[in-house]
């Protein structure tokens, strides 16, 4: 996971209450799903006004500098809050796919083997799709095919 996703997760993760399932309830009951709808919304939507403070922020800071220094400056200062914007951009395509996997109550299920995922992995990765162990597996495998 990328420094970028890390730091978003935790702005996803630091607003809001960790689930307590009650006593005898089953997993991803509709209580449960209804907390991971509220923190994926909360996440979308902070992602969101990301983008709108960063066309503002462009807006406000195009200028057309005489020094070539000043004007590559703020050339890739934009291109590199363009590609941040990307990434929060498929980002939110990944949020919107996970609301649908809740709505269609597939969520919370690993992909791959189809064993529970987990209350605290979701927390704290809401859009994960695999759990851990198969997760594990599959960056082993990655980092093995970049190094071939």
């Amino acid at each position: 996971m990328s420094t970028q996703e890390k730091k978003q997760t935790v702005q996803a993760v630091g607003d809001f209450t960790p689930y307590e399932a009650g006593k005898g309830e089953e997993y991803m009951s509709d209580d449960m799903r209804a907390h991971f709808v509220s923190i994926l919304n909360k996440w979308k939507q902070d992602l969101m006004k990301e983008v709108d403070r960063t066309v503002d922020h462009m807006k406000e800071e195009a200028a057309n500098f005489a020094d070539p220094a000043d004007r590559a400056s703020q050339e890739e200062e934009f291109a590199l809050e363009l590609r941040n914007r990307d990434r929060e951009r498929k980002l939110i395509k990944k949020i919107d796919k996970t609301l649908q996997l809740i709505q269609d109550k597939d969520y919370g299920w690993c992909e791959d083997c189809g064993v529970e995922i987990g209350v605290r992995r979701l927390e704290a990765r809401p859009t994960a799709d695999k759990c851990f162990d198969c997760k594990n597996l599959a960056e082993i495998k990655e980092k093995q095919v970049g190094k071939a």
